[in-house]
């Protein structure tokens, strides 16, 4: 007796409903409707090409899956847990609309090799999507950066005052970040533009089947050349992942700094009230949530990584039902990252910057300190000697209250009689961030001579 299932014929007996909807994926892998007509199409258009379906068969499932892929776009298709998986919903949906002949269809392929291809289009169609984002991203990074060349700052390491710089600088810092960001992701491409069709379930097919015109009809640049690599790895995926992951990670960490930035402590930003929410009891309050659930949202996107590395950590060649694991994670991945980028490139796009709240910062410390050691090494002082000098007049100040630049000259001819009034000169800030043009500093000549290699690389 027939269990009703496509695949149902050595079975006598099939699970109970809570059982197949256990083990169904359509609930999830519906995502890859679009993908999965575009893989089909193609492969019914090869057993056309190499005669192993008749071309009135072939045109017919053509006819059929073109009807299908216009009823999608027009929301029309109806999926069942019944049905399984993407993959036989559509073929069913076929069978529906041309009848038996969509049977023939599944010539010389498997649903391992299906799945592989149908997968591989998504993150290959999704990734052209992230670079676009990243690529608006440093476009904005760069037009803020030309508007504040000048604009000063203090730097930071270890979350204390180090040494002037330009917010022109800070900000290309990350420009540079996102840059690696997009270079990782066009390599990735490389892998994910590798066809797996016509591997079928694990060992390829007896048919003579044309691997490279299906690679073609789909805009693959190669064809897997194992076919039991094409059915059971999913680095693509993986690497995918771990590149979504590390851009996330470089998105949170300036998340994390503009959420200080806006702080009455630092006062050095003002997100636009788009991107702000307010307190139920406080108000007061000016939150930046936006920044804030961006940062929370690197979470889930580790987590979606981990998920599928402990997924493939353990199975054995080929594939697994294990493996109907892996794209929940993308798909989340996909959906977390590319509203991230666009929320996160507008909201530093309109935030307000406090260019004097930033610059009284770097004149009331003492982060012009390297400033003096260098001078003074530069008047014959033995490096080491002039930053230990400086160091015990910077115990001396944080004693009486007194920055550098308000020491008087006496005071400094003490120490060498070569020292002349050009010191305060080089311990202004701006003074201090404009001579530092070695290459990659935050030199004013330097960041302008970065911003035209940023616009060269954003083309």
């Amino acid at each position: 007796m027939s269990t009703g299932k496509l695949w149902g014929g050595r079975f006598t007996q099939t699970g109970a409903h809570w059982v197949d909807e256990f083990g169904a994926s359509i609930s999830f892998d519906q995502e890859l409707a679009h993908e999965d007509i575009q893989g089909s199409l193609a492969h019914v258009k090869m057993l056309k090409k190499t005669a192993i379906l008749p071309a009135a068969n072939a045109d017919q499932i053509v006819a059929g899956l073109n009807k299908l892929a216009t009823k999608l776009e027009q929301g029309e298709l109806k999926f069942t847990v019944e049905n399984e998986d993407i993959h036989l919903n559509l073929e069913k949906l076929l069978t529906d609309e041309i009848g038996p002949v969509a049977g023939k269809l599944h010539t010389a392929r498997s649903r391992n090799d299906q799945v592989a291809t149908d997968f591989h289009l998504y993150v290959k169609n999704r990734i052209p999507e992230v670079i676009a984002e990243l690529k608006h991203l440093q476009t904005v990074i760069v037009s803020l950066a030309e508007e504040n060349v000048e604009t000063i700052m203090p730097g930071y390491t270890h979350m204390q005052h180090a040494q002037p710089i330009s917010y022109a600088h800070y900000l290309l810092a990350y420009f540079e970040m996102f840059q690696r960001d997009v270079e990782r992701f066009e390599f990735n491409m490389k892998h994910t533009n590798v066809s797996p069709l016509g591997a079928a379930a694990l060992a390829g097919t007896t048919f003579p089947i044309d691997r490279q015109f299906s690679a073609d009809e789909l805009g693959f640049d190669d064809v897997y050349h194992n076919s039991l690599d094409a059915v059971s790895d999913r680095d693509f995926a993986l690497e995918f992942l771990s590149n979504a992951s590390i851009l996330m990670m470089h998105v949170s960490r300036f998340c994390e700094e503009i959420i200080l930035w806006c702080t009455y402590e630092f006062n050095y930003l003002e997100l636009s009230d788009q991107f702000s929410t307010g307190s139920s009891i406080m108000p007061q309050k000016k939150n930046p949530d936006m920044a804030e659930l961006i940062r929370g949202k690197s979470g889930r996107v580790f987590g979606d990584l981990i998920g599928l590395l402990t997924v493939m950590k353990s199975l054995p060649l080929a594939y697994n039902k294990d493996m109907q694991e892996d794209k929940e994670g993308v798909f989340d991945t996909v959906k977390t990252i590319l509203p991230s980028i666009k929320i996160f490139t507008e909201m530093l796009r309109t935030a307000h910057i406090h260019k004097e709240k930033m610059a009284d910062a770097t004149t009331n410390d003492f982060s012009n300190a390297t400033e003096l050691a260098d001078y003074l090494a530069s008047k014959g002082i033995p490096f080491r000697q002039a930053h230990e000098i400086v160091g015990k007049l910077v115990l001396q100040g944080l004693q009486t209250g007194t920055t550098l630049q308000n020491i008087p000259l006496s005071e400094y001819k003490k120490i060498s009689p070569l020292i002349e009034e050009d010191i305060y000169h080089d311990l202004e800030s701006k003074v201090a961030v404009e001579r530092r043009n070695s290459l990659g500093g935050t030199g004013f000549s330097q960041i302008r001579e970065n911003l035209k290699r940023a616009k060269e690389l954003i083309k």
